[in-house]
């Protein structure tokens, strides 16, 4: 850690002593560091949890399975085992329900461990290393499968930000969150890319980001708010929430594979399952349609394109 230099004639030991900014850096790596503990401790018990109340809706449902085969055997329905069947199907829902706000809390825990985690990464005084093209598709890759599914309750619609739901217009992105921001090269030409978020300015209304694909010292920019986008936070589950995803034919941007550019293209078919990704159609002169063959994108890289459809 660097120290402040000292003045011509002042004491020696004001030179050994930490500075202000120092003391407060200190304090606040200390605080990050209890209160990720606290939240490793919450996430080991609410995993325990999740186990145990998994266990009694599994004994449950053994129940009620033993009950449909008596039935069989009997081959009638009777009263009792209506009232009986009535009762074990609503404590397996109940169970459920349970089962899954554990899931939720679980899943908000280890947000928040990320969130520090990123935090304390960016806030580091190293250089940031650049890296290996390997390496960065690969992480990449990882942020869009670990991407959270969203997980709705009975009549709940997905939030902003959750698959194909916009942002609330006053949504600001935090610090380390991934956007894509439009910024302009060297030679006059805007392009959408993959950046990474450093600070917000509420004077400014204006964004600093990083390009996450670039060399080290040419790659931040400072944009309006209007030219970044935040990417999504939870992936929307087609299965219960499929208003949350790009319908086929919609017109969005989508991050072309192996690169960390966005590009126009159009919805060739939505997931049909929560691990899947979209197929997309990228814009392609070279192409007799003008379309590429369909390629897989992640929901993660896939926002919505404000601009009118190529003509």
């Amino acid at each position: 850690m660097g120290r402040t230099k000292s003045g011509g004639g002042g004491s020696s030991n004001s030179s050994l002593s930490p500075s202000s900014g120092e003391t407060n850096a200190l304090s606040t790596t200390s605080a990050a560091e209890t209160r990720l503990k606290e939240l490793l401790k919450e996430l080991y018990h609410l995993i325990h949890e999740v186990q145990e109340e998994r266990a009694r809706g599994e004994h449950n449902l053994t129940n009620i399975s033993k009950t449909h085969e008596r039935m069989q055997q009997e081959q009638r329905i009777t009263p009792y085992y209506k009232n009986k069947l009535r009762g074990l199907y609503n404590t397996a829902m109940q169970d459920a329900e349970a089962e899954a706000e554990l899931l939720r809390r679980s899943l908000d825990k280890i947000g928040e461990i990320k969130a520090i985690r990123d935090n304390r990464k960016h806030d580091s005084e190293r250089p940031k290393p650049i890296m290996r093209r390997g390496v960065l598709m690969t992480m990449l890759q990882q942020n869009a499968v670990t991407l959270p599914l969203w997980v709705s309750k009975p009549g709940e619609k997905p939030p902003p930000l959750c698959g194909a739901v916009a942002a609330d217009s006053n949504y600001i992105a935090k610090q380390s969150d991934k956007v894509a921001a439009r910024v302009r090269s060297s030679d006059g030409e805007e392009n959408w890319i993959l950046a990474e978020v450093t600070v917000f300015s509420q004077a400014t209304n204006k964004y600093d980001v990083d390009d996450i694909d670039a060399e080290e010292g040419k790659e931040r920019h400072t944009l309006s708010k209007r030219r970044v986008m935040p990417l999504p936070i939870w992936k929307a589950n087609p299965e219960t929430d499929p208003e949350a995803l790009f319908p086929k034919g919609q017109l969005v941007l989508a991050l072309y594979p192996q690169t960390t550019c966005f590009y126009r293209a159009l919805i060739h078919e939505p997931p049909k399952k929560p691990q899947d990704d979209y197929s997309v159609l990228f814009e392609d002169t070279s192409y007799p349609d003008g379309y590429s063959p369909p390629l897989m994108v992640a929901q993660r890289y896939v926002i919505i394109c404000k601009e009118d459809k190529k003509k």
